[in-house]
C-alpha cells in the first residue's frame, strides 16, 4: 500500500527521535513511499534553520528517492476544500489531499490529522497525548 510520511515524520526519521521507528520501514520503501512536493520544502527549511544549507540538500536528495507529487491545479483545489472542511493549515491540507489522491496511508505526529480517515497517528511524547 503506498504511503505519505507527512514533514513530523521526516524529521522525527532524520534526527533518530523516539518514534522514528514509526516511520523508518515507510521511509525506506521506495517503491511506495509517496513524498508531496510541500514536505520537501518543509523539512529542508527546518534544516536549514537547525542544521545547514548542506545537510538540508543531502536530505532533500534523500526524500526524492520516493515518488514525488508536486502541487498542480486539480491537488491544490483538492487541498483548499479539505483544508476549509476540517480547519486544517495549508500544508496540511496539501499533504493530506496528496495522500487521499494517491490513494495512501498518511503516518504523522501531527495531532491536527489524528481523527482523519486513512490516517495513521502516533503521539510524540515530547509534545503529550492529545487524546480525543
Amino acid at each position: 500500500m503506498p504511503v505519505v510520511v507527512d514533514s513530523s515524520g521526516w524529521i522525527e526519521f532524520f534526527v533518530g527521535g523516539p518514534n522514528c521507528r514509526h516511520f523508518e520501514t515507510a521511509i525506506r520503501d521506495m517503491d511506495e513511499l509517496i513524498v508531496p512536493s510541500i514536505t520537501i520544502t518543509e523539512v529542508y527549511r527546518w534544516v536549514m534553520r537547525e542544521a545547514s544549507t548542506a545537510d538540508a540538500l543531502t536530505i532533500a536528495a534523500s526524500m526524492k528517492q520516493g515518488k514525488v507529487v508536486p502541487l498542480d491545479d486539480r491537488l491544490a483545489i483538492m487541498a483548499a476544500e479539505i483544508s476549509h472542511k476540517h480547519g486544517l493549515p495549508l500544508a496540511d491540507g496539501i499533504i493530506y489531499a496528496t495522500a487521499r489522491a494517491a490513494s495512501a496511508e498518511l503516518l504523522t505526529q501531527d495531532a491536527d490529522l489524528e481523527s482523519l480517515s486513512g490516517v495513521r497517528y502516533i503521539s510524540h511524547p515530547k509534545k503529550g497525548d492529545k487524546k480525543r
